[in-house]
């Protein structure tokens, strides 16, 4: 006799008669366009930009500190990591670079992130953002950056 437990992962039967546990249930996505894709692989790809130091595929950036203040420095661009995180220039940069990455890393047109938000404070542990194993807790991400994602929808549609 056998039998099945849901435990909530998504496999893939193999070959040689193996289940390949490909992810979570609840950490792949249904696109509008109907594609199916696992958010963590493609923040894991954009993080391999040097000016990403956190990701989360909704397109919330935390930079990382010391690799823009440096890129600031070098090309007179005063101001607080705040100030950076607002300018269209640094906003173009981290754009630009992370579509590279992209695309080095094999994603695909309907994976790529097509707007993004600069976010000064890292997601953590203490404001809810991050689980004690760090972790993106996705609906509190959303949530706490509801006013950024409506107005980056409002400018794609």
């Amino acid at each position: 006799m056998i039998r099945w437990h849901h435990t909530g992962d998504v496999g893939r039967w193999l070959n040689n008669g193996t289940l390949k546990i490909i992810d979570r249930r609840k950490h792949i996505f249904k696109l509008s366009q109907g594609e199916y894709i696992v958010p963590e692989k493609i923040e894991n790809i954009y993080i391999t930009s040097k000016y990403v130091n956190q990701s989360c595929i909704v397109a919330i950036i935390v930079p990382d500190v010391d690799v823009l203040k440096q890129w600031a420095n070098e090309n007179n661009i005063p101001g607080t990591l705040s100030v950076l995180c607002n300018s269209l220039t640094v906003k173009e940069l981290i754009f630009k670079d992370m579509q590279s990455w992209g695309k080095k890393g094999g994603l695909k047109s309907f994976e790529q992130v097509k707007d993004i938000y600069l976010h000064p404070d890292p997601f953590s542990v203490q404001n809810g953002l991050l689980t004690p194993t760090f972790k993106s807790k996705r609906p509190q991400l959303k949530n706490y950056f509801k006013p950024q994602l409506d107005d980056m929808y409002k400018h794609l549609a």
